[in-house]
């Protein structure tokens, strides 16, 4: 197994939290401050809960690292236990369902779920306004049952948001496993995996540490 080296970053982050007038996107919102780690105890009750083991590079962040705050885009969902049950918190992060963070993950390259919808309805072919305004809702309650069908995303984690209701994931069961992937179904961009520029899939350790070299040249 590859060793994972998060040493220095708690530091790093903190370094730019120092900086007045960043220009880094989404540090207004996270402000480059990073949760406490969970604890040894606390993830195994976190994993007990879950049913499943994490990807070893984010499970090694939850640790030694954080459980959340300052990272990618509107930075990582922070792990909050609630009544006794742990969740992650954050615009999104209720499309992470526990139940079925076991089941495979279906994808294992680009997939639009609406690719086979058909085309939205034109004004044009509607002798009314109401009945135009009809069918255009008639198509936005299908898109959004077929596009947002939450069986598309079993086996991931939800961890971070950009806006605009794009969001980039985890995946935590199935070949993509420790894979990280964007979530562009809001605009018809589908699911696809993260890659850098050879084309290899990006991890979570990658893109964590991606995020903090960048930040650190613009900020």
């Amino acid at each position: 197994m590859t060793s994972i080296d998060w040493s220095g970053v708690r530091e790093r982050v903190a370094e730019l939290a120092a900086r007045p007038g960043s220009d880094v996107f989404g540090a207004a919102s996270h402000q480059f401050l990073l949760d406490p780690p969970l604890s040894p105890d606390e993830l195994v009750e976190l994993e007990e809960q879950l049913g499943v083991q994490l990807p070893e590079e984010y499970r090694s962040f939850l640790l030694e690292v954080s459980r959340g705050g300052a990272g990618p885009a509107y930075g990582v969902f922070p792990l909050r236990r609630v009544d006794g049950r742990w969740r992650w918190e954050g615009d999104g992060a209720d499309l992470t369902v526990p139940a079925t963070l076991g089941e495979p993950f279906p994808y294992t390259g680009f997939f639009d779920p609406a690719a086979d919808l058909p085309e939205p309805p034109d004004e044009d072919d509607h002798p009314s306004a109401e009945e135009f305004d009809a069918a255009e809702e008639a198509y936005q309650e299908l898109h959004d049952k077929v596009a947002h069908d939450p069986r598309h995303t079993v086996g991931t984690i939800y961890l971070c948001h950009l806006g605009c209701a794009y969001r980039q994931l985890l995946v935590v069961s199935g070949p993509e496993r420790g894979a990280m992937w964007a979530d562009d179904t809001a605009d018809d961009g589908g699911l696809k995996p993260l890659t850098d520029a050879r084309g290899d899939r990006v991890g979570f350790e990658r893109w964590y540490l991606d995020w903090l070299d960048k930040a650190a040249e613009t900020a």
